[in-house]
């Protein structure tokens, strides 16, 4: 319906207030216009986090964080300093759109003069030349410095309400708007920030929410630049989250490495010398701690045994198993290695008593290399593989149930003759599983490694198994992308 038309009266036109609806209108209009804003700062938050929870591990979490944030605040470059406040490591430095030569340079910037080593420092936004107490964040929100920066100012965080009508920022970051004309700042800040081409920085600590410090971060602008009050609120919510799943990610990587140090302690720590073999290893334990081992140990004689086995599971655990079977598998050696099925027996009967909830695969040899022989016996586990002049095959050793799983002992042992130049290869399955592919074509790519193998490689174990390993697993994969520990051990003889 319209409104009804008031005709003019002698030469009067009377004025017709608004509608009464038109202001409400308006104001409808600009909430509208506020949660649009609302809901996509939201959206871009939910999709950053989400991505981050999807890390493959901390370095990926590290990475995706600079990222996140250089997209939030609107720059180009940034770097990110993993330095846990308890001193406990890993400590780190990682570039976006830097080299490792630029990373070099802004290392040499004097610590009071850099704004995340002041922030890792606990010095806080306040600017070098700072009178004692004053902050330089310490403007008013109204105030006209508030809303603007200058050469004069060069490190606060503006005060306002952020969107989402959140409060403002908690986190004070340190803000360079420009760099070149800040006289207060170093020299030699200045001059990095000139050859490498950035005229701006805006820096934030990474703190969890009961105030432990993980690190700093800082991102570079290429031109005089300063983040907004709505970019440093969408930063400092990301952050927020952010760093929790980085302390979560710093606290896995400390228990994988602390694991992986047990499991590494628990194997040999050097090859045995014996004369007329030539010995070479390649270890890698997978993220979660896995129970694959391997052994080399002189006998009576002359002799030398050698081993590689695995234990179930993964995990503080299973390295602890790992490591009795392998010092059980050493006595039982000792005491009578010529006989590996013997040996194996042994081993099943304590696995059995001791531990009848796991089961293990293991391969025991010994060796004689003045005769050049060799009698293996196996149980559960992956045939060993024999390479030299002429010849590169499987050793067929009998099928077998795991140790743990036998209801008597029926494998037998097998005798290899080896020839001048043989090399025998002993590995985990982690190998085979490594590759992503099925067993049988995971032991034909294997096979066709070694026979493809140069002939300095075969002269060489070290150089066999390094040859072995980038051909199976291309990529490093042999070190990372794989849950499995990894076991190659080669006897050239």
């Amino acid at each position: 319906m319209t409104n009804p038309r008031v005709p003019n009266v002698a030469g009067i036109n009377p004025t017709i207030p608004a509608p009464p609806h038109t202001a409400s209108v308006e104001q409808l209009t600009a909430v509208q216009d506020r949660l649009t804003g609302w809901i996509s700062d939201l959206t871009t938050l939910h999709d950053l986090t989400e991505r981050l929870t999807r890390s493959a591990g901390l370095d990926d979490a590290l990475d995706e964080v600079l990222s996140a944030g250089a997209a939030l605040v609107g720059a180009r470059r940034g770097l990110l300093a993993l330095a846990p406040a308890d001193g406990l490591g890993p400590e780190r430095t990682i570039g976006l759109g830097l080299g490792r030569a630029d990373l070099g340079q802004i290392e040499t910037v004097p610590r009071s003069s850099s704004s995340y080593t002041r922030l890792l420092d606990g010095l806080g936004p306040s600017a070098p030349s700072d009178p004692p107490g004053q902050s330089a964040q310490s403007t008013e929100p109204g105030t006209p410095d508030s809303q603007t920066s200058d050469a004069r100012s060069p490190a606060r965080t503006p005060s306002g309400t952020g969107p989402l009508g959140g409060p403002p920022t908690a986190r004070p970051g340190i803000a360079h708007p420009d760099i070149a004309l800040d006289v207060r700042l170093a020299p030699r800040h200045r001059e990095v920030a000139a050859r490498l081409g950035f005229g701006a920085s805006y820096s934030v600590p990474l703190t969890t929410h009961t105030g432990i410090r993980v690190g700093a971060a800082v991102w570079l602008y290429d031109e005089p630049a300063e983040p907004d009050a709505r970019q440093r609120h969408l930063l400092d919510l990301y952050t927020r989250c952010a760093t929790e799943e980085l302390a979560r990610q710093l606290e896995l990587t400390r228990a994988r490495r602390a694991v992986a140090t047990v499991c590494e302690e628990l194997l040999p720590q050097r090859l045995p010398r014996v004369p007329g073999v030539r010995l070479a290893v390649r270890h890698r334990t997978g993220p979660h701690g896995g129970g694959d081992w391997y052994d080399a140990l002189p006998l009576p004689e002359g002799a030398l045994g050698l081993a590689v086995g695995g234990v179930t599971g993964s995990g503080p655990g299973t390295v602890a198993a790992m490591g009795r079977l392998r010092a059980s598998l050493r006595a039982y050696a000792v005491m009578e290695g010529e006989d590996p099925v013997a040996v194996l027996s042994d081993l099943e009967l304590l696995l059995r008593l001791t531990d009848p909830a796991r089961s293990a695969t293991a391969l025991f040899g010994y060796a004689e290399p003045g005769r050049r022989r060799m009698v293996l016996a196996g149980a559960g586990h992956c045939p060993p593989l024999v390479t030299g002049y002429g010849r590169t095959e499987y050793v067929e050793t009998t099928l077998s149930a795991p140790l743990g799983m036998l209801a008597c002992w029926e494998a037998p042992s097998v005798e290899v003759k080896l020839r001048p130049g043989d090399t025998l290869l002993l590995y985990s399955d982690g190998l085979l599983h490594r590759t992503g592919e099925g067993v049988d074509r995971a032991s034909a790519r294997l096979l066709a490694s070694v026979a493809d193998a140069p002939p300095e490689a075969r002269d060489d174990p070290e150089a066999l198994i390094d040859h072995v390993l980038g051909e199976v697993l291309p990529g490093g994969r042999d070190r990372a992308g794989g849950r499995e520990d990894v076991v190659l051990l080669a006897a050239r003889f």
